[in-house]
């Protein structure tokens, strides 16, 4: 029995007067009475982090989710002190720390309140597991918004709202119900158009309040760990994205055949079923260029093992699937079957690699394949065993590429549906409970299986896909949002979802199309597939409980209008490459939410249905059932009708036709976008000429087009082709400048100019300064003209 009523009572904890500071080259630290120390570390002039230790002890500094090229550096700050405050000021911020409260205010350099702290950091002893829980708590700005969280099922602004992050496999989950599968602790906040962003890395179950409890605070808290959160000041939210992107890391260029379209179902079985469906795609002409195989091949459902019975052939299989243009997608799972006669288990079991309970006995629980013991992919040496076990699987029997599922760890029939939390984890050489390490369990999981991928299919590039993730998961693996349901709402879901993904950080990410449970009809399934192409990842995927859902299972219309959504992004896989290059190279994410598009415009702010695909691609889905059309918010500046070429001025709501063979798609004007034509799988064909869609401005508009072989790392030594286009149009002129880099040469020679919207007709055209005969370049009288690739400028007059 507790006598002790100020122990019992004892609640939150605050810092109290600051009683010492030390400056230690980037980092501050400011000690109260009470001990708690606050570290401030200088990472970038607009990134700093916040980190606060409890009775003068700071936990041992490691994370997950930080990249180990994460860029740092910062050129200028300037220590002060006052009587009543310290200040740190940078080339882009102030900083301020109470000496009494330790509570901290940033400002930019001219005044302006962009974060500060409400009751800042306070913490509470937890009396159960010990340590704290950590919490912080924040003054809401007015007119204050919210974005960012990662996999949230709730609209596209979270002000007013309450989420949480534990990864849970969440089957069929619903409209704002959380959490779902991935913990992304990241969010960006903006008021008087400024945006800045907060990295809350904990890897703990964490808790975010956005002016839900009380309208003038956002808080955040975690039941364990420290409080550890990264700083992004912007003022442009496309920055503060970048920000966090650069810490967090980004993937490597995939294999271009990733961004293709790809077919999946709970389960592909046997063998002559498989082929049967590729069969169906190449006789219908459909472009395809992935067969998934589900937990169905597996004996058992052991990992790295093949039913012979279904599958007696897998290497022929894999062979004869690759002939016809076909990569093969496997599963695998982190749950091991508890088996003797199972090698994966032996291995397991003889090396001491299975979690193991608080009290010592393996962590069990029931998957698929009955009881299960699971993997510490925490341990690095499990990571590296983990790796190794693919080299049949990838070296031998030929599969292209892995799926890891399940891996959040589900756990069947436990209402907790996940590991017990005295499980135990080597967290990398910092021993911890399940509490720490369950969200990040299966980014540990598939950053193993990416090394293994890796290392086998080389020199190939990996392609790798996780259900469950942590911030900086992206570096090693795509993404979907888990098993969803087939319905209008879930169409509603899927489109916000991925729109936030690419805000947090994860732009390889898609949704299971058609949705993964019941069953769509055919215009929802068609309706699906036109928001699914503009995705990054774009998989079809459905459960086996339910009817077939492939492009031909509807009727002949559906078919027609699916095959012709998926032939447009076959040929803007160009396009796409270039944006997933921008996202690569520069932490741009591939499809922007119209308020990161315009932050400046308040209409975009609550916007939820339209976006930007790459840079200059506006869509916007159609989400209920029997529309001829819809109203939709058109960015500010001016666009062209995708099917019309019709040009419309932006800033307003407006309705626009969209039969059931349509959706709304316009390109900014100035454009200029790169098409393929239309293959049934990528390397099918040779580019024998490259289209060029030229949509033609009075002003200024820069483009980009990046190319290279599509697989390997010769990129990575200048093989590649960077093609920048400034594009400047007059009254009665175009010019196009072109400047070229990198050494890989194209397999074409010409563009095929296709220029829309020219005010003019032409008279004349000059390529680097000499004239060039009209017939020299084709030129029919829908103004497509066709040009050497390595023109400079080219320079069309109008008469």
């Amino acid at each position: 029995m507790i006598t002790n009523t100020e122990l019992e009572y004892k609640g939150n904890l605050y810092p109290d007067q600051i009683v010492a500071f030390k400056q230690d080259s980037d980092k501050f630290y400011f000690t109260t009475d009470n001990g708690v120390i606050l570290e401030i570390t200088l990472i970038r002039n607009s990134t700093i982090r916040f980190r606060y230790a409890t009775d003068h002890v700071f936990q041992p500094d490691f994370s997950y989710a930080i990249s180990p090229t994460a860029p740092r550096g910062y050129s200028h700050f300037e220590p002060e002190e006052t009587e009543t405050e310290y200040l740190i000021r940078t080339s882009k911020l102030k900083i301020l720390v109470d000496k009494k409260s330790l509570r901290v205010q940033i400002s930019d350099l001219e005044g302006n309140i962009i974060n500060e702290d409400e009751l800042g950091f306070h913490y509470e002893e937890n009396y159960t597991f010990g340590g704290n829980t950590v919490k912080m708590s924040k003054i809401t700005q007015s007119g204050e918004s919210f974005y960012g969280m990662g996999d949230k099922a709730t609209h596209y602004n979270l002000k007013g709202k309450r989420v949480h992050n534990w990864v849970t496999d969440q089957y069929a989950f619903g409209k704002d119900q959380d959490p779902l599968y991935k913990a992304v602790p990241f969010y960006v906040g903006l008021h008087n158009n400024i945006a800045y962003g907060i990295f809350f890395d904990n890897t703990f179950r964490t808790h975010f309040d956005f002016a839900h409890e009380r309208r003038n605070v956002t808080s955040f808290w975690a039941e364990g760990g420290e409080m550890n959160y990264y700083f992004f000041y912007g003022p442009a939210m496309s920055r503060v994205v970048k920000s966090y992107t650069d810490l967090t890391g980004t993937p490597e260029l995939p294999p271009l055949w990733a961004l293709g379209y790809h077919q999946s179902k709970w389960s592909y079985f046997p063998e002559s079923r498989v082929k049967q469906i590729a069969s169906k795609f190449r006789k219908l002409k459909i472009p395809c260029d992935a067969i998934y195989l589900d937990i169905d091949y597996m004996d058992g459902f052991r990992c790295f093992t093949w039913d012979k019975t279904k599958f007696p052939d897998p290497k022929g299989m894999i062979k004869d699937l690759s002939k016809d243009g076909f990569k093969t997608v496997v599963m695998i799972d982190p749950g091991i079957k508890v088996d003797r006669d199972y090698w994966v288990y032996q291995e397991a079991v003889k090396n001491d690699y299975f979690c193991k309970r608080g009290d010592g006995p393996l962590m069990s629980g029931k998957v698929w394949p009955g009881q299960c013991n699971f993997p510490d992919f925490t341990n690095p040496k499990v990571r590296e065993w983990w790796a190794g076990l693919y080299k049949e699987l990838m070296s031998e029997v030929g599969a292209h590429a892995v799926w890891n599922d399940m891996n959040e760890p589900a756990v069947m029939e436990v209402p907790t549906k996940t590991a017990p939390l005295d499980t135990r984890h080597d967290f990398d050489g910092h021993p911890c409970s399940h509490r720490k390490a369950h969200n990040v369990y299966g980014m540990q999981m598939v950053r193993a299986t990416y090394e293994g991928v890796k290392k086998y299919v080389y020199p190939k590039r990996p392609f790798v896909i996780t259900r469950a993730a942590y911030s900086g998961t992206q570096r090693f693996s795509s993404t979907w949002t888990g098993d969803n349901v087939a319905t209008w709402e879930h169409l509603w879901i899927a489109n916000v979802q991925v729109q936030r993904m690419c805000l947090s950080g994860m732009s390889f990410v898609g949704t299971d199309i058609g949705g993964f449970a019941e069953q769509p009809n055919g215009e929802l399934f068609a309706r699906w597939i036109q928001l699914g192409v503009f995705h990054p990842f774009c998989r079809v995927h459905s459960s086996g409980d339910h009817g077939d859902q492939e492009p031909w299972s509807f009727d002949a219309e559906v078919t027609k209008i699916v095959r012709k959504f998926i032939e447009l992004r076959y040929q803007l896989l160009p396009y796409l490459y270039t944006a997933f290059y921008k996202y690569y190279k520069e932490s741009i994410p591939m499809i922007q939410s119209l308020v990161y598009h315009d932050q400046d415009d308040h209409q975009t702010h609550f916007r939820t249905d339209e976006f930007i695909f790459g840079e200059q691609i506006l869509v916007c889905p159609i989400q209920e059932p029997n529309a001829k059309g819809r109203r939709m918010y058109i960015p500010r500046g001016r666009w062209y009708d995708y099917w019309t070429n019709e040009t419309l001025e932006g800033g307003t709501e407006k309705w626009v036709d969209a039969d059931i063979d349509k959706i709304p798609i316009f390109i900014k004007e100035g454009a200029i976008i790169p098409k393929y034509p239309v293959q049934q799988y990528v390397g099918e064909l040779k580019i024998e000429e490259l289209q060029l869609d030229v949509y033609f401005k009075n002003g200024i508009e820069n483009s980009m087009i990046y190319e290279d072989a599509q697989d390997g790392y010769d990129y990575v030594k200048g093989e590649y082709s960077l093609r920048n286009f400034k594009l400047i149009g007059k009254e009665k002129e175009l010019i196009l400048q072109q400047f070229k880099d990198g050494n890989y040469i194209t397999s074409y020679e010409t563009f095929k100019l296709n220029l829309m919207g020219l005010p003019f007709k032409i008279k004349s055209i000059q390529i680097d300064n000499e004239a060039i005969a009209l017939k020299d370049v084709k030129m029919n009288g829908n103004n497509t003209i066709h040009v050497t690739k390595e023109f400079s400028v080219l320079h069309i007059l109008g008469k």
